[in-house]
């Protein structure tokens, strides 16, 4: 029997292909460059949608999209529980909606509860099979072994949790932050965000104590941030990190060396989008939009009379109409009067219908054995398909553009939770804002548009590939390599 090689897995939050290769190209990224040239690089694979990374790891870990792994985006309003569930947004955001339940479904509720019990994680398989793996830094770990986290000192107060521990099921190595780490002398006051430096020293100790299982998820986080403040093209983040994936190569007799015993695949998760200089002008305020219905505020409990409810994940929001009374029609027409808006979906059964600020007419999509797309995928489609810039080429087989896998991912959000809502998305250059949502100065993601959809991969230490290109196709391609 052919050894197997472990399979480490870096996903680099925000890593995007032109800064890579600027970085790649001015000599400031040797790391990456290596693996690059020692393997294969692919800088259009699809993300998950929403592009935020707690429903992107769910994907990635999963190899499903939303409508099966059920983590609808990091902001969400849960019908059934008349609740807002957020994973942690902004500050005052967190702060309104309530820090210890934030906090709740971050730590806890997100692996526990959220996380559909229908399907199964990475680190689940592999456990059923006997397998060992490792989690690093990731808030979605859900794996078969029940683990402690003890909350530090300093968060206890903001929590539920008894004497500040909860027990969780995770993969048998996991490490997230000053809640659990592998080694006691890595010191970091973060739970995980902005911890690139105690990630690499977390793997590198699994390497240095020859503990390495066979697979291993490593998430660096920082480069989001930095993006959000700097702009796009932030190619001393992405150095920074480099210079730790070198410190983690230099433990082996040689970067060869690493190769020749590991099989290394580095991505990016989601891209970004620029916005407009004004932050003025950047913000598509949905209170003033739709400013005649009665909107639910985030400090409070829905109460019976509230119509609306917002769920703002940057470039892309969920509104949610309470009110049955109040027809779905009679929002979108308001919501089309801003052309900053480029889609708007809902669900009208058995179909989906998409309509937009910018383009006239309607499109109606389901799925269907009438006509493939270039994912193997079956749909029905009606309608005027420019709204979501979709060609259906000589040979039958529908062709994605502005929105790659436009309608498995948009069928994925609308049947990702209970509801009746809308999807709206922004054109580049804008983001959603309601009450206190989080805004950002220089750009931003969540959105179904290829700025934010198409992220960089690079696989090294094998010749196998990928059945497409998509982020929901990884975990297949890492369990056929370790099955």
């Amino acid at each position: 029997m052919v050894e197997r090689k472990p399979i480490i897995l870096l996903n680099i939050d925000s890593l995007m292909a032109e800064p890579l290769e600027i970085a790649v190209q001015t000599g400031r990224a040797k790391a990456l460059e290596f693996l690059m040239e020692n393997g294969t690089y692919y800088p259009n694979v699809v993300s998950s949608f929403p592009t935020m990374s707690v429903t992107i790891d769910s994907s990635i870990l999963t190899g499903t999209y939303a409508d099966e792994h059920r983590i609808p985006a990091l902001n969400w309003f849960d019908v059934t529980k008349k609740e807002m569930v957020n994973y942690g947004t902004g500050f005052f955001e967190t702060y309104r909606t309530g820090m210890r339940k934030t906090i709740d479904n971050m730590l806890y509720k997100l692996n526990n509860e959220h996380l559909s019990k229908e399907v199964t994680t990475i680190f689940e398989e592999l456990a059923e099979r006997g397998i060992p793996s490792a989690s690093i830094n990731s808030f979605v770990y859900r794996g078969n072994e029940p683990t402690t986290f003890r909350v530090p000192k300093l968060l206890k107060t903001f929590t539920f949790f008894q004497d500040g521990k909860f027990t969780t099921n995770a993969p048998p190595i996991v490490s997230l932050g000053a809640l659990s780490k592998l080694d006691r002398r890595n010191v970091t006051l973060q739970i995980a965000a902005g911890n690139y430096k105690f990630t690499a020293r977390e793997l590198k100790k699994l390497i240095r104590d020859n503990e390495l299982p066979l697979f291993t998820f490593c998430v660096f986080q920082d480069l989001d941030l930095r993006i959000h403040i700097k702009g796009m093209m932030d190619i001393q983040g992405i150095s920074k990190i480099d210079k730790q994936i070198e410190s983690i190569f230099n433990l082996f007799s040689s970067w060869d060396e690493a190769l020749e015993k590991c099989i290394w695949i580095v991505m990016g998760d989601n891209g970004h989008a620029p916005l407009r200089h004004k932050r003025k002008d950047a913000q598509i305020k949905l209170n003033n939009l739709l400013h005649e219905y009665r909107i639910a505020k985030i400090n409070r409990s829905v109460r019976k009379r509230d119509q609306i409810v917002f769920s703002v994940n940057q470039r892309m929001a969920y509104i949610y109409v309470l009110d049955h009374k109040l027809p779905m029609t009679t929002i979108v027409e308001k919501l089309k009067k801003d052309p900053r808006i480029d889609v708007i979906a809902w669900k009208e059964e058995p179909w989906i219908r998409v309509e937009s600020g910018v383009i006239p007419g309607a499109l109606h999509f389901r799925k269907a054995d009438e006509i493939k797309d270039e994912y193997d995928a079956e749909w029905k489609i009606r309608g005027n398909l420019e709204i979501l810039d979709v060609k259906v080429n000589r040979d039958g087989i529908v062709a994605f553009q502005q929105y790659p896998d436009a309608f498995a991912r948009l069928y994925g959000a609308l049947h990702s939770h209970e509801g009746r809502f809308f999807v709206v998305n922004a054109k580049p250059g804008y983001e959603f804002k309601a009450q206190l949502t989080p805004s950002h100065p220089s750009a931003a993601h969540g959105s179904l548009h290829r700025r934010e959809t198409l992220v960089p991969l690079i696989i090294s230490g094998t010749n196998e590939v990928p059945n497409y290109l998509r982020i929901v196709d990884l975990k297949e391609f890492i369990l056929r390599h370790l099955i």
